[in-house]
């Protein structure tokens, strides 16, 4: 639950009912997924468990209190994004211990959050994404099987969750599209090109029969038959961009990432891939111009006589 590399100590058991009884409620209220609410829960523990050390617990804790621990996390090197990430976490909590009647004031109040600079999203070229759609072996069914959910995520940018827990109703290659239950259960269509619903249509029929091993409607099945995770997907890119000889950092979401960033590259409207990606925020989704401006820039001065 907690971080062990910094703090020594468990949640005392009553920060842990607290904490339960919170992510429960955002789980009723928002529908958040499970590793949104993971990460709520591992935040608040480490958090619990660095009070825990000094002899403190989460409701005794002071505005002086949060401030000793961002300071405690700058200088054990934590990044600034996940210190933003953690206060967020914090300020929902007690938010939610006010409105129960848990607290009579919110420590969190008049905190100011950490700035931190945004990273550009890490993202492939159209030559590395071909590349990498060329390595699996089609001739095997594990093969064809990574081959097709590497081309669905390409052309659909799905989040990696959506793609393996995908089952067979969801797809409509008739219709060429995908219906996706994203973040807080919020539903949405996307469409599938021709190249996409090609493979889809020869893993249906040459590879899951083979993988299948029940009446399961999982569409991507593992090697034993059952749901994948995400993990499982996520050392499959990763083999298959070692036989491609890509040698930059790449997960499913690198190609959700190349989805959004090749779509504004061609001329795509923001807020068309905004609705494709299932962002609620269109400033989420904006992120994607800066890496379209910043591949343009890095052309011009490398191409330009004055660059």
């Amino acid at each position: 639950m907690a971080d062990r590399r910094y703090v020594a100590l468990l949640p005392s058991d009553q920060d842990q009912i607290l904490i339960e009884r919170f992510c429960r409620n955002l789980w009723l209220e928002k529908g958040l997924s499970p590793n949104t609410l993971s990460n709520y829960k591992r935040d608040l523990c480490h958090f619990a468990c660095w009070l825990n050390e000094r002899s403190m617990h989460l409701l005794s804790a002071r505005r002086s209190d949060l401030q000793a621990y961002l300071a405690w996390r700058v200088v054990e090197h934590f990044k600034s994004i996940s210190s933003a990430r953690a206060l967020s976490c914090l300020r929902g909590f007690y938010r939610y211990c006010l409105r129960e009647g848990e607290l009579n004031e919110d420590p969190t109040l008049t905190l100011a959050s950490p700035k931190p600079a945004r990273p550009l999203p890490k993202t492939l070229t159209e030559q590395d994404v071909e590349a990498l759609l060329a390595a699996p072996d089609v001739s095997d069914c594990l093969g064809l099987r990574d081959k097709t959910m590497m081309e669905l995520l390409y052309a659909s940018g799905l989040r990696v969750t959506e793609l393996v827990d995908l089952e067979l109703d969801q797809l409509n290659l008739r219709l060429g599209v995908v219906r996706v239950v994203g973040k807080g259960n919020k539903e949405r269509l996307v469409p599938v090109g021709d190249t996409a619903v090609e493979w889809c249509h020869r893993y249906l029929r040459e590879s899951r029969p083979l993988l299948i091993r029940s009446s399961s409607e999982i569409l991507f099945p593992s090697q034993r038959g059952s749901a994948m995770t995400r993990q499982t997907f996520w050392h499959r890119i990763k083999h298959h961009a070692e036989v491609a000889a890509i040698d930059k950092p790449l997960s499913p979401h690198v190609l959700r990432h190349a989805f959004a960033t090749h779509l504004l590259n061609h001329g795509a409207d923001l807020r068309v891939v905004q609705m494709l990606l299932g962002h609620s925020d269109l400033s989420t989704t904006q992120i994607y111009t800066h890496v379209a401006t910043h591949r343009l820039n890095a052309i011009h001065q490398a191409h330009h006589p004055r660059g």
